[in-house]
């Protein structure tokens, strides 16, 4: 308590000071930092690639583990003597799909799934920690997918395809205008040198 009381007597023991001297220098302050363009779509987009690129390490994990003959006939047996009563047409078409593939192909499937894993997880670690770079990053490496996923939807038309291009063509679009806006911002706090 009375280290306190010290404490606000030396404050305004300071303040009187100030107040008697005016053309005294007053206490350095720190400026504020500059304050970053936060939008909370970017946040959204990041959760969005960090979730894609958990599934794809799962998909990855679980094509490397089936690469082995004897999980991959594990897999299918498991599959053929499972009671779907519903969906019954749907497992032997997996069943059929898996014998076609064969354990051989699941590397390459593993490795296609992790190349991608780590392609969203740079983009989504660069867009939470509101990297200009990342921005731009994404808009390139999500629109380089979009004429693929419109040749797959208006081939093979399904909603769930639609709905991914969809989504797609929007993150491109809110990307560019956001990196967009923060290019003029940054060009504005920049100098003037004449």
């Amino acid at each position: 308590m009375a280290a306190t009381q010290r404490q606000r007597r030396i404050g305004d023991n300071t303040a009187s000071h100030r107040d008697r001297h005016p053309m005294s220098p007053a206490p350095s302050v720190p400026a504020p930092a500059p304050v970053a363009i936060r939008h909370a779509g970017l946040r959204v987009i990041a959760i969005y690639e960090i979730i894609k690129t958990a599934c794809l390490l799962l998909v990855a994990m679980a094509a490397f583990h089936l690469d082995r003959q004897q999980s991959f006939e594990q897999l299918v047996h498991w599959l053929e003597h499972l009671s779907l009563s519903d969906s019954n047409g749907l497992r032997w078409k997996l069943v059929g799909l898996l014998q076609d593939f064969g354990p051989s192909r699941f590397v390459a499937v593993g490795a296609v799934a992790l190349g991608y894993a780590v392609l969203f997880g740079i983009e989504g670690v660069g867009l939470w920690l509101g990297r200009y770079w990342a921005e731009w990053f994404t808009v390139i490496a999500t629109g380089s997918l979009v004429p693929l996923e419109l040749y797959e939807t208006l081939h093979r038309f399904g909603w769930l395809k639609l709905a991914t291009l969809a989504g797609n063509v929007a993150i491109v679009v809110y990307l560019v205008r956001v990196a967009l806006q923060t290019r003029a911002a940054r060009r504005a706090s920049q100098p003037h040198t004449s």
